[in-house]
């Protein structure tokens, strides 16, 4: 399927890996021009240079921390006028309800919340101007079914999903729309933190921690970060325009929900 997107200008957050890399690989794919971001600046040129090659599209890295002012200013610097974000972040550390300070929440709201509220403050009057947009955000399954152990990541997430219900309805009619996908487990460095982490608690293996977790997973296994692309590329493209402030999930039916 012909997206039609290409020669189009995307920024992609926390993307020289896990999810951010597969959805910069699928919009490479569709001739999207992309400026990509990551805090490690060896690991995020490495992964400018391989989507250039595969792909044949401009890729410019830069090398800085979302969450921070100082880092999205010179991502968005280094953009210009931008037709497609996606919005990315790692989640915040897990725990439980009695390790978490008010200092904890303040890094989880700056990280997952307001660090992707100020992307789209800075990126959604442009696109309006131009009667063209798609805004991504990468969310967590955990804003349908809290999990309890990643609660900084619960409340964070559901607080950017309560404003891009509000904030989509908008800016629809000025032909941008904003969605947000809802990762499940996925074969990401994420997914082997949380598994390195229940075979401490549990003293297991960490292939008994996974498969314990796959058999919990109505799909039997761990989604990849190429088909979490696909579907993030999917959102962004031409067909995609009467799609407005909804959260889909992939998380192969690990929540069960009629809606």
């Amino acid at each position: 399927m012909d997206l039609g997107i290409s020669g189009k200008k995307a920024i992609v957050c926390a993307s020289s890996k896990g999810l951010g890399r597969g959805c910069a690989e699928a919009l490479a794919a569709a001739g999207v021009n992309l400026v990509i971001n990551g805090r490690t600046e060896e690991t995020l040129k490495a992964a400018a240079g391989e989507l250039a090659k595969a792909h044949g599209v401009e890729v410019v890295p830069v090398a800085a921390d979302i969450t921070t002012e100082d880092g999205r200013g010179a991502v968005l610097e280094a953009a210009g006028e931008v037709d497609i974000l996606v919005n990315n972040a790692g989640g915040p550390p897990p725990g439980m309800w009695y390790d978490w300070e008010r200092e904890d929440f303040i890094k989880a709201l700056d990280a997952n919340m307001l660090a992707p509220i100020a992307m789209m403050k800075a990126c959604l009057p442009g696109m309006m101007s131009r009667s063209w947009g798609r805004v991504v955000n990468i969310t967590s399954q955990s804003v349908k079914a809290p999990i309890a152990v990643l609660g900084l990541s619960n409340s964070a997430r559901a607080g950017l999903t309560g404003y891009v219900a509000g904030t989509s309805r908008q800016v629809a009619g000025s032909g941008v729309t904003i969605n947000n996908l809802l990762p499940g487990i996925h074969a990401t460095d994420r997914a082997i933190a949380l598994d390195g982490g229940v075979a401490r608690e549990q003293g297991i293996s960490m292939d008994e921690a996974k498969a314990n977790r796959c058999q919990t997973i109505p799909a039997g296994r761990y989604g990849t970060p190429e088909e979490f692309g696909a579907t993030c590329a999917f959102l962004c493209s031409q067909h995609a325009g009467f799609i407005v402030g909804q959260n889909v999930l992939l998380d192969g039916g690990g929540v069960n929900s009629t809606m």
